[in-house]
């Protein structure tokens, strides 16, 4: 059967960040200067190599993009300039619009523009919504109680509808992610037992980022893993302990705690990300993409607004904590519904499940060795 290329696939690479693959020779030195590229998945030449040739459909059946943690390494020792490591990211984004059925993570990454519309229009439409129903239920002068302008019960089930929502959406990507790494492709048979062996392997890389240890430069591995952990600690707490995170105004400690850490986790790691992109001084910062920017924008500004109504609540001042929630809502609505389903957040849930998929695979293919080894027959025995 004929292989189909797609010619334009360089080009093409170029709206989501890639640079000038064409300047690729295959020397192999990013594959062999990078600490996680080992077999069966080595990286990024083979990526390159398939890229360069047009193989649209080999790359989108490709984990090792999702195996990369773009350190910088491959790019620092590349001597052509090719910029290994943004190709992988590249790469990266471009597979997130291959996984999503809705095609909007295909208009953020080809037209920037496009997703600030939607982050405003969301947000604008966020702020009326709430706006309207706490002036119809409520009044603005009260946070609390049961005159409160937004009172917690109905945000609570709001979250959880949008969460059910945003579930959807993304484990719907993710099904497309596994057809088209795993579920298509007949020449290896994949039992159930090697997914049940291999589950472990989500959430220890979800929560621990343990691959990215493993990388020489240990300081975007650590940046990394308090980014994460900061953004998931806030997402339980407002998913699930919402009513005691905005109870008061007495602090409850038993949630507080984890949210000021939190905080300082997101504003730390989202500013020092920013000042990398402006200084350009290390290698993974040097290109950014208009969603990065976005995406960054987004977190502080979620983790801003957020410390000015716990102050503005805590202060007594009821009327500026509800316009300030109000303004809270309106970012943090884009930052769920659009970051996590279809832009930067979603790749939380793609790594993991890569590094697991990998897993799955090695555990299958290695079975299937073991059936297949021919047994030795059976010696006749001598009589004395």
């Amino acid at each position: 059967m004929a292989t189909r290329v797609n010619p334009k696939l360089i080009d093409e690479l170029q709206a989501f960040g890639g640079e000038d693959v064409s300047k690729c020779y295959q020397c192999g030195n990013c594959s062999a200067t990078c600490s996680l590229s080992r077999e069966p998945h080595i990286f990024p030449r083979p990526a390159m190599r398939a890229l360069q040739m047009g193989l649209e459909k080999k790359l989108e059946s490709s984990l090792d993009p999702w195996l990369c943690y773009y350190c910088g390494e491959c790019t620092e020792e590349c001597p052509r300039g090719a910029d290994p490591g943004e190709t992988m990211m590249s790469l990266r984004r471009w597979l997130t619009t291959r996984y999503d059925w809705t095609g909007v993570s295909r208009m953020f990454y080809r037209w920037g523009i496009s997703e600030i519309i939607a982050v405003f229009v969301v947000g604008a439409l966020t702020v009326l919504g709430f706006a309207l129903w706490g002036s119809a239920r409520g009044d603005i002068n009260y946070y609390d109680g049961p005159n409160a302008f937004l009172p917690m019960e109905g945000i609570h089930i709001f979250d959880l509808g949008m969460l059910g929502v945003l579930a959807a959406l993304l484990l719907s990507n993710c099904a497309r992610m596994w057809w088209f790494t795993m579920g298509r492709d007949k020449s290896i048979h994949v039992p159930m037992s090697a997914y049940i062996r291999n589950a472990y392997q989500l959430p220890l890389h979800f929560l621990t980022q343990k691959r990215y240890a493993d990388c020489e430069k240990k300081r975007p591995w650590a940046i990394h893993l308090v980014l994460m952990l900061s953004y998931v600690s806030m997402f339980v707490l407002i998913i699930v302990f919402l009513k005691l995170m905005q109870g008061g105004p007495a602090i409850d400690w038993r949630v507080h705690a984890f949210g000021y850490a939190a905080t300082v986790g997101l504003i730390a790691t989202s500013v020092y990300a920013i000042r990398g992109r402006i200084k350009k001084r290390e290698t993974l910062y040097k290109h950014s993409h208009e969603t990065d920017w976005i995406f960054l924008i987004l977190l502080v500004l979620v983790a801003l607004s957020g410390i000015f109504q716990h102050i503005l609540h805590r202060a007594g001042l009821d009327v500026a904590a509800n316009v300030m929630y109000l303004a809270h809502l309106g970012v943090v609505l884009p930052m769920l519904s659009l970051e996590v389903s279809f832009s930067k957040w979603s790749h939380l849930a793609y790594r993991p499940l890569a590094i697991f998929f990998a897993a799955v695979r090695a555990d299958a293919e290695a079975a299937s060795v073991g059936a297949t080894k021919p047994v030795a027959a059976p010696q006749k025995i001598q009589p004395e």
